[in-house]
């Protein structure tokens, strides 16, 4: 599996969205384009970590963060999640193949059938994982799970990065 380091460039990401296609390239935050991928529609866990996302995305935005959510979904399973979970005011990706999730150090995991929400899971999809990546295309912090528990509070997120911004923090971790 390839490993992500901080203070280097990432790969390249162009995806799909419900309104548009997206590209990481494309994207000039003012502090950090923040990429959270999402297990997909059949994960409650993922429904209130998006929730939580949704309601403090003017917050971000006020940061200085770019917001892109992405699963392997379908589209007609993001378009499901978006307008189920209440989250139109997020910017959601669709589609996110085996290669890119490779490519961002992200793990896979096989489907089981029907979850407890009595949603099917897909054949294949992708585990959690959240991304601060700099202006310049450089990955500022990364968080990678194979589970979809315990994933980062987007409040501490928000407060960590008014804490780099302020103070010029730099990105740790480079040294794997």
């Amino acid at each position: 599996m390839f490993v992500l380091k901080p203070r280097t460039a990432t790969p390249n990401l162009t995806i799909n969205t419900l309104k548009e296609s997206w590209s990481l390239a494309q994207q000039a935050p003012e502090n950090f384009t923040m990429v959270v991928v999402y297990r997909g529609l059949h994960c409650s866990i993922c429904k209130n970590y998006l929730k939580e996302l949704s309601r403090l995305a003017d917050d971000f935005i006020a940061k200085g963060v770019n917001i892109l959510v992405l699963s392997s979904d379908t589209e007609e399973r993001a378009a499901q999640a978006s307008t189920e979970w209440e989250i139109e005011n997020l910017t959601m990706g669709y589609g996110l193949t085996v290669e890119q999730s490779q490519a961002w150090g992200l793990h896979r995991s096989a489907g089981r059938g029907v979850t407890s929400i009595g949603i099917e899971e897909p054949a294949e999809f992708t585990e959690p994982g959240l991304f601060l990546v700099r202006p310049d295309g450089t990955l500022y912090w990364s968080n990678i799970s194979t589970m979809p528990f315990a994933r980062p509070h987007f409040k501490e997120v928000l407060g960590a990065i008014e804490f780099a911004v302020s103070k010029d923090y730099p990105a740790r971790g480079e040294l794997i």
